[in-house]
């Protein structure tokens, strides 16, 4: 019990700000830390539903609304994968080579294409936040968005090659129990799609499939251009998959509110 109470800690101490006691990193509570990442982005879903009903008993406006709803993800983490997501579009920017792209990911200053990216990637992401419209089966798509897009993130750590032996990314996936744990998400990935379609129908069928195939580009474009995955780049995917996750609900809620 002690270890499963640390393995939550150490998941929530490293991808959020979320107050919890700080356990010494261990192989011991290390092992299945990639199977509570997940929780953090129950933590945003929970959020999420209840900012939803709030809004709506004190009748909030619509920019405002958005404008929480935008920034609830990052205050949970703390903008832990901004920061990645920045670096490694500062990387791509620089059409380098493989090596080239590894210094930049290293390099702890902020380049103009990422602070470009970011401000391109908040106006877009506020634009949406604004538009979603906060009934039932959307919320059910988001709730889960949240939840499968550090289910994808995590099984990556245990499936996908690493960039480099250092790192964030490298540590879990050291001390992680890889076969296990990957098993332990794949369960966590069904259950969650079919949550996602169940209780959030069309809208979270769509937004399930959109995870999935920025999913599949995350491995091709950290293969190709990275020579695997990183740290970074797993905080580059988390961003860019809640957006599509987030992009694809909102169309359909508005090709259905024009039928």
């Amino acid at each position: 019990m002690k270890n499963f109470c640390e393995t939550i800690a150490v998941a929530f101490g490293m991808f959020s700000v979320v107050p919890v006691p700080q356990p010494i990193w261990k192989e011991e509570n290390m092992r299945y830390a990639l199977c509570a990442f997940p929780l953090v982005g129950l933590v945003c879903a929970f959020l999420w539903w209840g900012w939803a009903a709030l809004s709506a008993a004190f009748a909030v406006p619509a920019l405002l609304r958005g404008a929480v709803f935008c920034l609830l993800p990052v205050w949970v983490t703390g903008g832990i994968h901004l920061d990645g997501y920045a670096d490694t579009c500062d990387a791509l920017a620089s059409y380098g080579d493989v090596q080239k792209r590894q210094e930049i990911l290293r390099d702890p200053h902020c380049g103009a294409f990422a602070l470009i990216r970011l401000c391109a990637y908040f106006v877009l992401f506020f634009a949406l936040c604004t538009s979603f419209l906060p009934e039932k089966q959307g919320l059910w798509a988001m709730g889960g968005a949240f939840v499968l897009s550090r289910s994808l993130s995590a099984l990556a750590v245990t499936r996908f090659s690493m960039a480099k032996d250092t790192g964030l990314a490298h540590t879990f996936a050291q001390t992680a129990r890889k076969e296990r744990a990957g098993k332990v998400l794949i369960c966590y990935l069904l259950l969650i799609t079919a949550g996602m379609i169940y209780k959030g129908g069309p809208a979270g069928a769509l937004a399930a499939a959109a995870g999935f195939c920025v999913f599949g580009y995350y491995r091709w474009m950290a293969e190709k251009h990275f020579g695997g995955i990183s740290g970074d780049l797993a905080g580059w995917f988390l961003q860019k998959a809640e957006l599509w996750m987030l992009a694809v609900v909102v169309l359909y809620q508005i090709g259905e509110a024009a039928v």
